[in-house]
């Protein structure tokens, strides 16, 4: 017999915003057309935002140290906001929508039973980008700010979320990715001035500039 966790029982995400939920998934039962790229991009977006930081890092060798050291810091801003969002899965244990509210309509097949729900990893990868880049280029950091917005949408879209899983993952995903860039300014950038200016120069300097 499985038994449920105490916490998992007080999270019921279907009483929290299950309506709204049904309300974006009866939407999507009514838009077909929209169905398949909304899959592709809540399945493989995530390569929107590599291409954004690529896009990033090529501009910071053109700029100074700091910014260079938030380019580098993205990566394990990303990694670790990942890594405290299962946290905080693990400790909550909320069932996919898909389980508590089985005939609402699916374009993303049902997860396992231990693949929760709360908050989106996703979304929270997603906005620790967001984050990070904003330190970079405000241009870059807002184009991955829509695109962030377009992934959190297509996770309730395809089924797979409730709105306020989302809205949780975009909040952890910042505020970790806020802090791990600080730090990294802190005790990294000299680090990062060092490096610029020895065998990693060619990557992280621009010398035609």
């Amino acid at each position: 017999m499985t038994t449920t966790s105490p916490t998992a029982l007080a999270l019921d995400g279907a009483s929290i915003d299950g309506g709204l939920y049904t309300d974006v998934t009866d939407f999507a039962r009514h838009t077909h057309w929209l169905n398949g790229t909304a899959a592709a991009y809540s399945s493989v977006g995530m390569g929107v935002f590599v291409i954004i930081l690529l896009a990033a890092w090529w501009t910071a060798r053109r700029q100074g140290n700091s910014v260079m050291t938030a380019v580098l810091a993205t990566p394990f801003a990303v990694v670790i906001a990942y890594a405290a969002n299962t946290g905080v899965k693990d400790v909550f244990e909320e069932p996919r929508p898909c389980r508590a509210l089985p005939h609402d309509f699916l374009i993303e097949a049902c997860p396992p039973v231990d693949d929760y729900a709360f908050p989106s990893n996703h979304t929270t990868v997603a906005f620790a980008f967001v984050v990070a880049l904003f330190f970079v280029n405000r241009w870059l950091g807002s184009i991955a700010l829509l695109a962030a917005v377009a992934m959190g949408a297509s996770r309730v879209y395809v089924g797979a979320h409730y709105p306020h899983d989302v809205g949780v993952g975009a909040v952890v995903g910042s505020v970790v990715s806020l802090l791990v860039v600080l730090v990294a300014f802190r005790f990294c950038t000299p680090l990062v001035q060092r490096l610029r200016a020895g065998a990693l120069r060619p990557l992280l300097v621009d010398r035609s500039a």
